[in-house]
């Protein structure tokens, strides 16, 4: 046992009896949302995952444990603290050993949940390969870590800040399966399409659930992106959102924004240019995974067990 991991009771009690378990990231808490809108949607997160089957672990860092399962005093620390550390892999060591208080990235959280024993990882959109990147070499870690982990994860596709077409490309170079869940066009976050083709798709979580288990039943070391697309209802059309993501890309180079500072900047900024659409839409899709990856966390575990 990793002496700096700290389960949760009922997070350890569901994987001692094999019961499915879904990992949730506390970036979302902590640099994702405005309180008290953060706050409100991981406890609203969590009881989806319930109603869905399956046990929550929001996983952050708080007095130098990295946690698996927070409670409630911890989830209103991370929502309403400023001083919260935006923590992937490089930075898990210096804010555990100095016992300060981190929110993890979807690298992060992947890691942590792998040392817990949970298979499946619901966020709202993963980090990839940054626009411009050609000049700047500005490619998220989540990448690399997915290459290695054994962690499925569940997301609204690549946040649509990056550039969608690179990410795709980087992540078959790695050797990361893509599934799209339900259609062939790759998903972009606010957007149901990005005008790339899907390499995969599957239309079941019980689907999903075999194709995870082949294949890390094979030896084949790393994730597997699970691509579920917004709900018509709660998305922004693509062509709009480009619109305000260039915008705010004009306005965090003015501001001189650059690193992992850059994505809680865009995301701040482009709910502001939408009035606030964005930000609904975020909260929507979070919600949307959740319930995806409750039920895929069912389907593996009953195949598994």
């Amino acid at each position: 046992m990793n002496p700096y991991l700290q389960i949760h009771p009922e997070v350890e009690d569901a994987l001692n009896t094999r019961r499915p378990v879904v990992a949730l990231e506390s970036t979302i808490i902590a640099h994702g949302m405005p309180y008290p809108q953060n706050v409100d949607t991981a406890r609203t997160v969590e009881s989806i995952v319930r109603d869905n089957g399956a046990i929550p672990a929001t996983i952050a860092i708080l007095n130098g444990k990295l946690c698996v399962g927070l409670d409630e005093k911890q989830l209103e620390q991370l929502g309403n603290s400023r001083d919260v550390w935006k923590v992937s892999i490089r930075d898990i060591a210096y804010v555990v050993s100095n016992k300060l208080a981190g929110a993890t990235t979807v690298a992060a959280t992947m890691r942590a949940a792998s040392e817990a024993g949970i298979r499946i990882f619901v966020t709202g959109g993963i980090g990839g390969v940054h626009r411009g990147a050609e000049k700047t070499m500005d490619i998220s870690s989540d990448l690399t870590e997915m290459s290695r982990t054994n962690v499925a994860v569940v997301s609204a596709g690549v946040k649509s800040i990056l550039d969608i077409g690179l990410t795709l490309e980087y992540l078959e170079t790695l050797g990361v399966p893509v599934v799209t869940y339900g259609q062939d066009d790759f998903p972009a976050f606010y957007s149901r399409r990005s005008g790339f083709k899907s390499p995969l798709q599957l239309n079941t979580p019980e689907a999903i659930a075999k194709m995870l288990h082949a294949k890390w039943s094979m030896n084949l070391e790393g994730s597997v992106l699970i691509a579920n697309p917004i709900s018509e209802a709660d998305e922004v059309p693509f062509e709009v959102m480009e619109k305000h993501i260039h915008q705010g890309l004009e306005d965090a180079a003015n501001a001189g924004i650059s690193g992992k500072q850059t994505t809680p900047f865009l995301l701040k900024r482009i709910a502001e240019i939408t009035g606030g659409d964005s930000l609904k839409s975020n909260i929507a899709l979070v919600k949307n995974n959740a319930a995806l990856g409750a039920r895929m966390a069912s389907e593996l575990m009953a195949i598994h067990f």
